[in-house]
């Protein structure tokens, strides 16, 4: 049963370079800076802090100032995810279901103005949940306080909402167990591959790959898990993800949006990089595509192999379009940037996740590897 989760409201990145990071969602993804942390904000977190928001979509930016979660987060790992806040229907019912279900809270439920909430301790590697309950007008969340006029972007490329939220573990079964029975949610979907194909083109070991995904059926929120799989354990894009974040962690976060052409050359013109897909790809696609029984798409071929995006299907007219950036690392060619990156998602019908789109994302990253 759920906990009362409404939606994922927003997520907080944990980062040492401000300035890049705000560079990044402003002047490449065209989010808006609407809010900036008050003192409340900041004795209560020990961080400077802004909100940006693109659609429903908000990211809310963190830079250490003295002992907290963000400094403790960012001495263990590279920049990434390190806050992920719900909205609930009643905090002190989240709080009361999920304590006696064997969470972890790490506060009682605190009344902030028009926000009552209170945090827990996750198995997503170092990252915490907050969930608060809104219980009047006020800032979205308390001592956020909204910036008279918003600054830089106005979401031209359409983001929306966020569509799912995906995260690596060298073993999962821990994680899947608490989300089923601390959190109350099901199980969506799963699969497991290997790239043995990718392996004998580029001659560099491929990647195994276990994913469940698991939702909250009464808010729709989704979390894709992946641990890696033999034959390439070691070398899978899972191993190295965990080996570069220093532990598991989230992986990436996508971003729907109703247009996915005009978002992909959009971003490209404004200097966002995008993961490489082979011209092999696009090859193979339709015949991938008959084998699930999509049936005719409304994209054009020679579009979808120019601006790289990926495609898979469910069933009769059910189907996806994908992309993803590059990670944070590669993008501001620092290390400590750290290996997050964002997929961007258009759905046509599917509702779920297609095997096709998993080993797109790997074949993709190890092609990438080898240059």
């Amino acid at each position: 049963m759920s906990i009362g989760i409404k939606n994922l409201a927003a997520v907080e990145f944990f980062v040492r370079d401000l300035e890049r990071a705000s560079g990044l969602l402003i002047e490449k993804m065209d989010f808006a800076h609407v809010a900036t942390g008050d003192e409340s904000w900041q004795q209560r977190n020990n961080t400077r802090s802004h909100l940006f928001e693109a659609g429903q979509c908000r990211i809310i930016l963190s830079v250490p100032e003295g002992d907290g979660e963000a400094s403790a987060f960012l001495n263990a790992h590279p920049e990434g995810i390190g806050s992920v806040y719900f909205e609930v229907e009643n905090a002190q019912t989240a709080l009361s279901t999920f304590e006696s279900r064997g969470g972890t809270p790490t506060s009682d439920v605190e009344a902030l103005g028009a926000v009552s909430l209170f945090g827990a301790t996750t198995p997503f590697g170092a990252a915490r949940f907050k969930f608060f309950e809104r219980t009047g007008e006020g800032d979205f969340l308390p001592g956020l306080v909204p910036l008279a006029t918003p600054q830089g972007g106005s979401n031209r490329f359409g983001f929306e909402a966020f569509d799912h939220m995906t995260s690596n573990f060298m073993t999962m079964s821990p994680l899947l167990l608490w989300l089923e029975h601390v959190m109350g949610f099901e199980r969506y979907w799963d699969i497991e591959f290997h790239t043995k194909d990718v392996s004998q083109v580029t001659g560099h070991a491929g990647s195994g790959l276990k994913s469940v995904v698991m939702w909250d059926p009464k808010s729709g929120v989704k979390f894709a898990n992946n641990e890696p799989f033999r034959p390439f354990f070691e070398n899978s894009q899972i191993s190295i993800f965990c080996n570069d974040n220093r532990g598991p962690g989230i992986q990436h976060l996508a971003l729907s949006v109703p247009d996915i052409e005009k978002a992909v050359r959009g971003l490209r013109s404004g200097g966002a990089d995008f993961l490489h897909t082979p011209g092999n790809y696009y090859d193979a696609l339709p015949g991938r595509l008959d084998e699930v029984n999509v049936g005719a798409i409304d994209e054009d071929m020679d579009m979808l192999r120019d601006t790289g995006i990926l495609v898979d299907g469910e069933g009769p007219g059910q189907y996806l379009l994908q992309i993803f950036l590059k990670d944070l690392a590669t993008q501001h060619d620092d290390s400590n940037a750290g290996p997050f990156f964002f997929e961007v998602i258009q759905r046509k019908g599917a509702k779920g996740f297609g095997g096709g789109n998993f080993r797109a994302l790997f074949e993709s990253i190890e092609r990438e590897q080898v240059g």
